[in-house]
């Protein structure tokens, strides 16, 4: 595994009233909750970046409030309306 280092301002762990250690936990579920919303990554590497199981991954999307299906609205439709 790679280790990243990172600046941050103190502050930011007194706002979030997180101590280090739980702020960088926060940090990568976060990331990874994001990069799967705009589909960088699927669920199962979302997962991976988090530090999680895939079921605790899709239980923080649903923290997030981010949909655990990767269909546009128009996926969902055309998939309704069957083959031509």
């Amino acid at each position: 595994m790679i280790e990243l280092v990172m600046d941050m301002p103190e502050a930011a762990f007194a706002t979030l009233h997180q101590a280090p250690d739980e702020f960088a936990r926060e940090l990568r579920i976060a990331a990874a909750v994001k990069w799967y919303e705009l589909e960088r990554v699927s669920q199962g590497r979302g997962a991976e970046i988090a530090g999680l199981t895939r079921a605790d991954f899709i239980d923080a999307l649903s923290r997030y409030r981010v949909s655990p299906f990767q269909y546009s609205e128009q996926d969902l439709l055309d998939e309704l309306r069957g083959p031509d």
